[in-house]
């Protein structure tokens, strides 16, 4: 099941015109299906899925694959919304995506449960590294807005994050409850970027947010 996601999602179309200030690195389909599937063993994908900073759409899509009751994918970049939806008419999920552009980690609307009628959602998430000047300790607040909604979160951090996130899930009531290494592979697409390819050493955390 996972390959097939991983077959189903190398057909999402990345960023055509990256922005290196909102370090908008594409989620590679082979971590995106690892991640997606992990969450779908845990029964985290049945209820409602939001994607923050969703880009083109490879998390919102790959959990859209999994029949959730609902999925929504907010961003702020219309350009990378507008490549989403054309991801969406190419793959044609089972369960649409609701595409909202806004800041992610300044929610445009509600998505938890008074909203939709079910459990607090599932936040699925490659959130910015906050390695750029000017967007420092963005990982943070993206976070935070997970916090924000409840529920259960997975995302993907910079190599080395596991002391920053379990510290930080503790102080909003949270706690880490799987955490795996993983590589992010990335091709050139920055003038900084010295070599045609580069695998990042990333970690996935899954955090728990509200307690029954």
């Amino acid at each position: 099941m996972k390959r097939a996601l991983e077959q189903r999602l190398a057909a999402v179309e990345g960023f055509r015109d990256p922005d290196v200030t909102r370090e908008q690195y594409p989620t590679p389909a082979d971590l995106a299906a690892h991640v997606l599937h992990t969450a779908d063993l845990q029964g985290d994908l049945a209820g409602t899925v939001v994607d923050l900073g969703t880009g083109t759409g490879m998390l919102a899509l790959g959990a859209a694959l999994r029949r959730p009751s609902r999925v929504v994918g907010i961003d702020v970049d219309p350009g990378a919304l507008a490549v989403a939806r054309e991801n969406e008419r190419r793959l044609s999920p089972p369960q649409s995506v609701a595409w909202v552009r806004g800041d992610a980690t300044r929610l445009p609307l509600s998505v938890g449960a008074d909203a939709v009628g079910d459990v607090d959602p599932t936040v699925v998430m490659n959130p910015p590294f906050g390695a750029q000047y000017g967007n420092r300790h963005a990982d943070r607040r993206f976070l935070a807005a997970a916090a924000d909604l409840g529920g259960v979160s997975w995302s993907i951090h910079n190599g080395g994050s596991r002391e920053f996130v379990e510290s930080f899930a503790a102080d909003e009531g949270g706690a880490v409850t799987h955490a795996f290494a993983a590589e992010l592979d990335l091709a050139n697409r920055y003038d900084f970027h010295t070599a045609e390819r580069e695998a990042l050493d990333v970690e996935v955390f899954r955090i728990t947010w509200a307690y029954p």
